[in-house]
């Protein structure tokens, strides 16, 4: 997937391609990572969990050829769970997350899922307002889940995922996006 991306002075347009994750990203997505996280995950745990291929489905955003942002989708069933969806500090609220997030909705769809669900920090207003926007729902909370910052969990569920509807709300989404992007209004 490609979109074009207006940057901030809006003058150059750069395309977001979102590819497969592969050991080559991984020092951007530990960079990342490291930034974004008090307890990041290792590259061990990437390696691993990109092995796992018939149950996992990593893809990371690129601009220009750097990494600005990444998701993890982990099967069990017909559930899906997003594992991750970060973006660089820099690219955030430029359409990034949601760019990566059509795209693991699709390929959980094309893996067979027909829910999607995750965990989001109870205070993360910006992310639970984006789940929102994909359908998501709170139905639990999944107390002390971020030891490392004594944080609740909400848990978010997306039903019926390979709905006609869904595959609607997902086309709406990123066409919405992709005038954003083109307006630099993202």
């Amino acid at each position: 997937m490609a979109v074009a991306h207006r940057t901030a002075s809006g003058a150059d347009v750069e395309r977001v391609r979102i590819v497969a994750m592969r050991r080559r990203h991984l020092r951007e997505v530990l960079r990342i990572e490291e930034e974004e996280y008090v307890r990041p995950w290792s590259n061990a745990l990437f390696v691993s969990e990109m092995a796992q291929r018939s149950s996992r489905s990593y893809t990371v955003a690129q601009v220009g050829g750097s990494v600005v942002g990444y998701t993890g989708l982990m099967l069990v069933d017909d559930q899906g769970h997003v594992n991750t969806l970060t973006v660089d500090h820099a690219w955030q609220r430029k359409g990034i997350a949601s760019l990566l997030l059509v795209d693991l909705a699709r390929t959980a769809v094309r893996l067979k899922a027909r829910h999607l669900t995750l965990e989001v920090r109870e205070h993360n207003e910006p992310a639970k307002a984006l789940y929102t926007k994909f359908g998501f729902a709170p139905i639990g909370i999944r107390k002390n889940y971020y030891e490392e910052t004594n944080e609740d969990a909400i848990v978010m569920w997306a039903r019926d995922v390979d709905s006609p509807e869904y595959a609607n709300r997902l086309a709406r989404i990123q066409a919405r996006l992709a005038l954003s992007l083109e307006s630099g209004d993202s």
